[in-house]
């Protein structure tokens, strides 16, 4: 495993931060410095981050900043998938909690813990996850207020739960969701009378997408992270 990567993954720093540790000098291998962040750990080398040793976690919980193109599932043999994104070393076992499409952007969550992610997609749950919505119009009021009543979706027996919505700017708005229905952001404004030009998932319950992390880069949650969806 690369030095970035490992660090990335055993402490709360993002792959850039941990480059930027790496650079400063405050990264030991076996007890010397390293500065290559692409370098690659020898079996059983033991890393320390300003004297402070780091391990790889049992279970694994980690947050990805999907890019358009990327498909949410572990094999596909026509398109990259989330787990491409991610080193070999790290990939056993994972699973996504709360797919994403293709061309929709953003917060993805990838853990080892089926209890876990069970209490985030669980339909009995009701977490609420926050889109930023591109739209082809300015939403009127009377959608904004379809939207936070509740909506019929075409092909579904019963309306969608109240949503939240904050217009950001003229097509620009804020979505919270509470559901978790096949393409559901983009059926519910097709419903209101618009349509989505692009979608970018900013927070599941309490965990909001680190600003810090480029699109196709990746984090391990702080503890605080995983006990949130607890």
């Amino acid at each position: 495993m690369r030095l970035d990567q490992f660090i990335a993954t055993s402490s709360t720093l993002s792959r850039k931060e941990a480059r930027r540790a790496i650079h400063a000098g405050n990264v030991e291998v076996d007890g010397e410095v390293w500065k290559g962040t692409g370098k690659h750990l020898p079996a059983g080398a033991q890393v320390m981050l300003e004297g402070v040793p780091l391990t790889l976690p049992g279970e694994r919980y980690l947050m990805l900043n999907k890019p358009a193109g990327v498909v949410s599932a572990t094999r596909d043999s026509d398109h990259p998938t989330a787990l491409d994104l991610l080193p070999a070393e790290l990939t056993s076992k994972l699973h996504i909690a709360g797919r994403l499409d293709a061309d929709t952007t953003g917060l993805l969550l990838l853990t080892t813990d089926g209890q876990w992610s069970h209490r985030i997609t669980s339909p009995k749950v009701d977490c609420p996850k926050t889109y930023r919505v591109s739209l082809s119009t300015p939403l009127s009021e009377s959608a904004i207020k379809d939207l936070e009543t509740g909506v019929m979706l075409h092909n579904d027996p019963k309306p969608t739960k109240p949503a939240q919505v904050k217009v950001l700017e003229l097509k620009l708005i804020e979505l919270t969701i509470s559901e978790g229905r096949y393409h559901q952001v983009k059926r519910m404004l097709a419903a209101a009378g618009n349509h989505v030009e692009a979608l970018h998932r900013q927070s599941i319950g309490s965990i909001t997408l680190d600003p810090a992390l480029e699109p196709g880069d990746y984090r391990e949650l702080t503890e605080q992270e995983v006990a949130s969806a607890g």
